[in-house]
């Protein structure tokens, strides 16, 4: 299972909270105010009433464990700033943080951050999908049940065709595209046959893409 911690439950922060446990990863909230703490606890793992910008208190907490931290205070540049240096100093080997604009998008690049988002261009479902599923390498939510997802070809796919794999009547998913040697075959036909390095662009429903996603 994968850990997580999520620091600054603002409206963002504390969706991607949520989401991340709705995918089944063990997600640690923090935030400064105990109201915002009170409110998630019952839709996380662990929640807390900590100061990310003590990295001591971090430190206790055991941030430093997780696989993954989400630096969610976007509106106070100090302490989005002073956050993200403590989890980098204290380990955390991937660091995602939100920021609220160009300017605090390279001053958290500058910091480690390995990624940036900006909450007007990435939602936070979206955010949450990609980074709990490790080989995802792009979602995008259609509807409640149905999406789009971008992953490496299955090892499984290699070395066959579509009409081989038959994967729609099988998995229920259709292939929308596949990216090779920068080179986009849309709507792939029966006779395509994967090779390792192909990207593969999926529709479905919930349920089927993630059996995709374990292939």
């Amino acid at each position: 299972m994968r850990s997580y911690v999520v620091v600054g439950l603002g409206r963002f922060g504390s969706e991607v909270a949520r989401q991340l446990y709705r995918c089944g990863c063990e997600v640690l909230a923090i935030d400064v105010k105990s109201e915002l703490v009170q409110q998630i606890s019952a839709d996380v793992t662990h929640a807390a009433v900590a100061d990310s910008r003590d990295k001591e208190v971090l430190r206790m907490l055991g941030v430093g464990e997780f696989d993954c931290a989400v630096v969610a205070i976007g509106d106070d540049l100090a302490a989005s700033v002073l956050a993200t240096m403590n989890m980098k100093e204290l380990g955390v080997p991937y660091l995602v943080c939100k920021a609220h604009d160009d300017v605090h998008r390279r001053v958290l690049e500058k910091l480690g951050a390995n990624r940036v988002v900006i909450p007007e261009q990435e939602n936070a479902a979206r955010l949450a999908k990609s980074l709990s599923s490790p080989n995802l390498l792009d979602y995008i939510e259609l509807s409640e049940d149905y999406s789009i997802i971008e992953l490496p070809t299955p090892k499984s796919w290699e070395g066959k065709n579509l009409k081989e794999l038959n994967v729609r009547a099988k998995l229920g998913v259709n292939i929308l595209a596949v990216r090779r040697d920068g080179q986009i075959d849309v709507s792939p036909a029966a006779e395509f046959t994967f090779q390792s390095g192909d990207i593969v662009v999926v529709l479905g429903d919930t349920k089927a893409l993630n059996t995709v996603q374990k292939l």
